[in-house]
């Protein structure tokens, strides 16, 4: 377990870029903490890190549920849960068929459900300490 605490936005978009350095295509990565917490602002570096995507293309999938980022080492996919309640509802999203060697899932609000849980790689937890401030725990 590591813990980090970033102060602004920008240091938090530069330790994901850090962050991608040890990820690899095939994992999955659950990132929960508040709304406003920064899960998305974390995975623009993220995303920058994989050359995905430049972070200001980085917007979250509240409404759409999935975003997908393609890069050369692997593809993102950055996922929202917060809007889905229910074993039911999580199925319809085929989560399975995104699961690939090639690819890398970024979920947020995935400990709603077990069953990610129990399948994750990575889990990173956000909590807003007030004003810029965010304390980072890597498991």
């Amino acid at each position: 377990m590591r813990s980090f605490i970033t102060h602004s936005a920008e240091e938090t978009t530069a330790l994901g870029r850090r962050m991608a350095q040890e990820l690899r295509p095939g994992s999955i990565v659950l990132l929960r903490g508040d709304l406003g917490a920064g899960k998305t602002t974390l995975i623009k570096g993220i995303a920058e890190g994989f050359h995905a995507a430049a972070a200001e293309d980085v917007t979250s999938p509240t409404f759409t549920l999935i975003h997908e980022y393609r890069g050369p080492q692997a593809t993102l996919y950055h996922i929202d849960l917060y809007r889905i309640d229910t074993q039911r509802e999580l199925d319809t999203l085929a989560l399975d068929d995104l699961m690939d060697p090639g690819s890398i899932l970024l979920i947020e609000w995935g400990e709603k459900f077990d069953r990610l849980r129990r399948e994750k790689g990575t889990e990173i937890a956000i909590e807003h300490l007030g004003g810029d401030e965010r304390r980072i725990v890597i498991q």
